[in-house]
Parts: C-alpha cells; structure tokens; sequence
C-alpha cells in the first residue's frame, strides 16, 4: 500500500496532491513531507501554482481529518480502541496508547487543540479522532482543522519553494531530510504566534 502512494507522489498534479493528503490526514501513516515540498519544487519550475499547491494539500487534509472525525462520531470510543490494538490497526502504525495521548492533548486544550493539534507531528493525524469522540462541533472542528493544515502546508510549500532554487530535483528528497530541523523550528514559529493569538484574544474577550 505505502509503495503505491510513494509512486502516486512521483506523479504529482493537484488531484494527486488532494488524494495524498487526505491519505496522510488519516490513519494510514504517510508523511506530507513528500507530498508538499515536491509539489511546490514543481511549482517553482512553473509546472503548477504554489498558492494552489497549497489549497489543494489543505483540502486533502481536511478530508483525510473529516473521515476520521465522522468515523470516530459514530462508531465510539470502543471499537476506535479495540480498532487501535488489532492488527490492520497496528499496521497502520496506531496503537491505545498513541490514541490515549491524542485523546489527552484535546481534553487539556479543547477545541483548539483540533488547530494547534494540526501543527504537532505526532498529534496531527489522530486530533481529529478525539474530536469525534467528544461529538465537537463540526463546523469549528473543520474551521480549525483547515486553519492548521494550511499553516502546515504553508510551511511546507515555502521550503520546496526555495529549495528550486539552490537544490537539483533529484536530490530533493535527501535535502528534504536536512531540512528536518528549520522545518520543526518553522512549525514551532507557527504553533507559539497561533497561541499568542488565542490567549490576546481570550484576554481581550474577557475586559
């Protein structure tokens, strides 16, 4: 299964971009660093358009997400669990305690965990099951997960972007790993003025 996205990924247009971040917004394991960063590198050599680029991963994502919050909602905590421990269920790399922590980070924040939760590498693809669990509000579950993905897939793209300019596109994805780092600094950036946002706006409701 993992073989067949990676090739869909060296084939990438906007569908493709679509398809492959729903996929990595769900359950099944695959990293949106292979998706988006190509896509904008190509959209740097004008193949396609980096602002749609971005647009497209969002929508794929906030799919991906929908799915396991309208999956979580109706079938319940307990088969979500029992689904964790099964075998198809560690294949796709899930596991109770994973799903626990993921259950945990939204409790402690809330509703805005579904968008900074977006934003958190090891959270970002299970926020949305205990979001479903706690029946959130659809609305500003999907308002908040599309406003984390993007910032994700902002970041992302920006990277591939730049990465046109001074790496050949057969060694993109080895680049890619170096730039592991300023890849997690920029998402922290990201996460740290998405909180300063939240708790201005919090005080400034409160006077």
């Amino acid at each position: 299964m993992l073989d067949f996205l990676y090739q869909l990924a060296e084939q990438l247009d906007y569908f493709y971009v679509t398809l492959l971040m729903a996929v990595e917004s769900s359950f099944i394991p695959f990293p949106s660093e292979i998706v988006v960063p190509p896509a904008a590198y190509m959209a740097a050599d004008g193949n396609m358009n980096v602002v749609l680029v971005v647009v497209f991963a969002t929508l794929g994502s906030l799919i991906g997400a929908v799915i396991n919050y309208v999956l979580s909602y109706y079938v319940g905590r307990p088969i979500v669990y029992k689904f964790a421990e099964s075998r198809l269920g560690r294949m796709c790399l899930l596991s109770k305690d994973k799903i626990e922590q993921a259950e945990k980070y939204f409790d402690k924040r809330g509703a805005v965990a579904t968008l900074v939760g977006r934003l958190i590498p090891a959270i970002r693809q299970l926020i949305s099951i205990p979001a479903g669990l706690a029946k959130m509000n659809f609305a500003k579950f999907a308002l908040y997960t599309a406003l984390g993905a993007g910032a994700w897939n902002i970041v992302l793209a920006a990277l591939g972007y730049y990465l046109h300019s001074i790496v050949p596109k057969d060694q993109l994805q080895s680049a890619l790993k170096q730039y592991e780092t300023p890849i997690v600094v920029g998402i922290c950036g990201v996460v740290a003025l998405v909180v300063i946002v939240l708790i201005i706006k919090k005080v400034t409701k409160k006077k």
